[in-house]
């Protein structure tokens, strides 16, 4: 981040609010003209500060309102193991986070389904296809509180 300087910070903030904005709809805001805030988003892509722009889709009207955390432990630890697990779960659509994660579980799973039956059938038919799950501990999201895809600095 040093790299960064505050208009810099300022273009990063305003693409996070909105990524859609244009050139000089986003330089007005900066009392900028537009070519230099256009070489400055081009340099940041490069540099790959900006990874890509979304779409943020609502969960419920794409009818997968149901977030689950699933924790699993592996059975095993072995190099091979590890690799083919995240091969499969890289495959399963419902599941949109995995981590790595240190404690009691190996990986922590953020999963989003239609509801509880489905996430029954998806557990049922798709995650216990999985080679070398040890144990799974799912964790029911009853309300989001907090919910952001920004970066703060």
């Amino acid at each position: 981040m040093e790299n960064l300087d505050k208009i810099d910070l300022q273009i990063l903030k305003q693409l996070q609010d909105n990524s859609n904005i244009n050139i000089k709809e986003l330089a007005a805001k900066l009392f900028l003209t537009a070519t230099p805030v256009y070489e400055r988003i081009k340099r940041l892509e490069r540099e790959g500060y900006i990874m890509k722009y979304v779409a943020l889709l609502d969960k419920e009207k794409m009818n997968r309102g149901m977030i689950v955390f699933c924790n699993v432990r592996l059975k095993e630890h072995a190099r091979n193991v590890g690799a083919n697990f995240v091969k499969d779960i890289v495959a399963l659509p419902e599941i949109i986070e995995c981590y790595n994660i240190a404690g009691d579980y190996d990986f922590m799973l953020k999963i989003l389904v239609a509801n509880m039956n489905s996430y029954q059938d998806f557990v049922m038919n798709k995650l216990s296809t999985i080679e070398n799950i040890g144990n799974t501990e799912s964790i029911f999201v009853m309300g989001e509180i907090k919910h952001s895809t920004a970066l703060t600095f």
